[in-house]
Parts: structure tokens; C-alpha cells; sequence
């Protein structure tokens, strides 16, 4: 079957096939994807079809849905109704696929017994309404995930994360959620960045309907991508079969809040199983919806703690740029102080002037060092000099002894 297979077909033929596999069988199929790329798509459609696959679940799957329609035909119909939209089909052999989400055949996850958990292979294509080519939006890209039922801290963070990624010129990747998924995208376009939702249904239906209006401003400037056909429902294994896009696309994925069960923590996991930053943003301990955050920076060793804009760059940034400054507290002018003048200073009582030698004595320096430090301070506003000696300088505001 070698290369003049491999080969078969023009781009058109390719396209199609590939649309025809996807409706075929659920995105992220193994066996399919390694027929794929062992065979062509083309070739792997027609294997498919005529049930030479030895895989006895595969062969049922694909006749149970060839009994719904020949799926050449539904193929065809649907790049109609892509075109329709003004919405396209972009596949691996198109110059914007984006080459990192491939790196997903390399993704297994430990003890996966759920179908979801174990057919984790790329993409054969995507669905794109809007005009940023899909490869370019996703190379400087950051993944923004987190509980739909947020808190108004975890909306407050995720907003700010969206905002402030955008606005140094990366795109925000979410998958348009309600709370920290709308959060992120919202902060986003009011920076005038770039945002990408990853639906998990047909791009003419997106899902919640309630998130109708965000979607359109998301599809006007930045992105809506999809692997299923159009008219594809929300079904609740897609959510976790769309997120592994989300975690492989991105350079990394930020998690806000998510509860003990959350398929945002999922994501988290396929980004670190394959290779990505994987991070968490802390929650109050008394947050149910931080519970699943915490558990994962206490198991997940390869996780990382991040509190801002600064330490996401930190984590997914080119080496030597980005790093974030380290938390210090604001700088006072004590600080600046050298050992002898601190000595000095810290002599000197609260509420009442000392001679000199006192000064010195209690500070344990010699005379000439004791003046030369409190001609220091007296130049710093820290001292005042009086008939009977030096005190401290009283607080700004207050009056000075006279």
C-alpha cells in the first residue's frame, strides 16, 4: 500500500476523506488516526468502508453509522454547509495547521479506562470560523481553564490572566464556557488581543446558547474552532475529547478553579501528559471550587503555582524572557543602610535625644564612626540633631522638637 497510496488522491480527495473519517468515528480514535498516517486518508476511508479493519469495535462503529447515510455524500453536504457559514476545513496538508496539537499521538494517560482517556490521538482536521490563520493564533498561545460555576475571585483572576496575556501578545485559548472560560475570552478582547474557543460541537451551533453574542465578537477578531461537522450536538464525552486540543495546542494551560470533579482538571493532566506547562492559580482553602486545584498541585509533581500574568510567561516564555520579578515587599530607605549606620540608628531611643559617646556606646561603634553615621541619617531626614543630642526624626507629618 506504500506510496503511490499514500499518495492517491488530490487535495480535494484528501479533504474529503478526512471529513468522511471524522463523521465516521469520534475524533481522537487511535486505530483510525494510525491508518491514517500509515495509509492516507484516503486509502483509510476506503478501508474503513469496505470493513477490512481487523478492530471488531471499529468495524461496528463505522456500519452502525453507514446504516445513517453513505459518508462520501454527508462529507460533501458538509463542506457545503462549511462554505455556507463562511467557516473552512483546515487538514495537515494546509500550510496553517498547527503542527503542535500532532504531538498528541504521544499522549497516554496513567490508568485510563474511560474511552475518553484512551483515544487521544490528533486531529485529521478542524473546523475555523474567523480570518487568523489556526496555526499562527495557537504558536504564542496560553490555555485559560476553569469551573463553570466560578467564583467572583476565580472570575476577577481569569479576567486578569486574559487581559494581561492578550495584551503582551498572546493568544488566549479557552473553550467558551460559562465562568472562567468567558472570563478569559472577555479579558482578552477588551485588550484587543487574540482569543480561541475550542468547541465541542458543530461551529453552527455552539454551545451554551447563552454565550452567543461572546462567540460572534470571538469569531469577528480572533477564533471558533471545531473537530466535529457542522450540526454536531454538545455531547458530554466531546468536552473531554475537545480538551485534549486545548492542552496539546498550547504552549500551556492555566488552571483557575475547578471542584473535586471538574473536566477542566483533565485538561490540566493531558497538558502535562504531553509535554505543556501545566499550572494552577490558589484558591481560598474554604473554596469548594478550589478543591480539585489544590489536589492537583499536591499530586501532580510536574504542576506549577502561579499568581499572575508574570509567572505564566515565566513558565511558557523563551528562555532568559519573561521571568517574573520575584514578590518583594516595597523598598524602604533603611534598606539602603550599610551594618554600622543601622547599628546607629537602631540606638537611638524612641521618645528621648542621646549625647553622642551615648549613642556610640550603645551602638557599639567607635566615636568617629558613630558621628560620621549620624551625619548620614541627619542628611537622610532619618535623625535630628539637638542641644542634648540626636533622636530619631518624627514620623512624616508630625512636628520636630524645637
Amino acid at each position: 500500500m506504500s506510496e503511490r497510496i499514500i499518495r492517491s488522491g488530490t487535495m480535494a480527495d484528501r479533504r474529503l476523506a478526512r471529513v468522511a473519517l471524522t463523521w465516521l468515528t469520534e475524533p481522537g480514535t487511535q486505530l483510525v488516526h494510525r491508518l491514517v498516517a500509515r495509509l492516507g486518508p484516503v486509502a483509510a476511508l476506503e478501508l474503513l468502508l469496505d470493513g477490512e479493519v481487523p478492530d471488531q469495535s471499529l468495524r461496528s462503529a463505522v456500519a452502525a453509522r453507514s446504516a445513517g447515510g453513505d459518508a462520501r455524500a454527508v462529507a460533501e453536504q458538509a463542506l457545503r454547509h462549511t462554505e455556507r457559514l463562511g467557516a473552512r476545513v483546515v487538514t495537515p496538508e494546509d500550510d496553517e495547521w498547527p503542527a503542535r496539537v500532532d504531538d498528541l499521538h504521544r499522549l497516554r494517560l496513567p490508568g485510563a479506562e474511560r474511552r475518553v482517556d484512551r483515544e487521544t490521538a490528533p486531529p485529521l482536521c478542524f473546523w475555523v470560523r474567523g480570518a487568523q490563520p489556526l496555526g499562527q493564533a495557537f504558536d504564542r498561545s496560553v490555555a485559560v481553564v476553569g469551573a463553570r460555576a466560578a467564583t467572583p475571585y476565580g472570575t476577577h483572576v481569569a479576567t486578569e490572566l486574559g487581559y494581561g496575556l492578550a495584551d503582551r501578545g498572546w493568544t488566549v485559548v479557552s473553550g467558551g464556557a460559562f465562568g472562567i472560560d468567558s472570563a478569559a475570552h472577555r479579558g482578552a478582547l477588551t485588550a484587543g488581543g487574540l482569543t480561541v474557543t475550542v468547541l465541542a460541537c458543530g461551529l453552527d451551533r455552539p454551545y451554551p446558547m447563552g454565550n452567543t453574542a461572546l462567540f460572534d465578537r470571538i469569531a469577528e477578531t480572533g477564533l471558533l474552532v471545531s473537530e466535529w461537522l457542522p450540526g454536531a450536538d454538545p455531547l458530554r464525552p466531546r468536552f473531554l475529547i475537545r480538551n485534549r486540543v486545548i492542552a496539546a495546542g498550547t504552549l500551556g494551560t492555566v488552571l483557575v478553579e475547578a471542584a473535586a470533579r471538574s473536566g477542566a482538571t483533565q485538561t490540566l493532566k493531558r497538558a502535562i501528559g504531553v509535554g505543556r506547562s501545566g499550572m494552577v492559580v490558589p484558591g481560598p482553602v474554604t473554596s469548594a471550587m478550589s478543591v480539585g486545584a489544590h489536589e492537583l498541585l499536591r499530586e501532580e509533581h510536574k504542576t506549577r503555582l502561579v499568581t499572575g500574568v508574570a509567572h505564566v510567561l515565566e513558565e511558557v516564555g523563551r528562555i532568559g524572557e519573561d521571568l517574573a520579578p520575584p514578590a518583594r515587599a516595597p523598598e524602604r530607605l533603611r534598606d539602603q543602610l550599610d551594618d554600622e549606620a543601622t547599628q546607629v540608628l537602631e540606638a537611638l531611643p524612641r521618645r528621648k535625644a542621646l549625647a553622642l559617646d551615648d549613642v556610640a556606646a550603645r551602638a557599639r561603634v567607635d566615636l568617629r564612626t558613630a558621628m560620621r553615621k549620624l551625619s548620614l541619617l541627619e542628611e537622610l531626614a532619618m535623625v535630628v540633631r539637638h542641644d542634648d543630642g540626636y533622636a530619631l526624626a518624627p514620623p512624616p507629618g508630625k512636628g520636630t522638637r524645637a
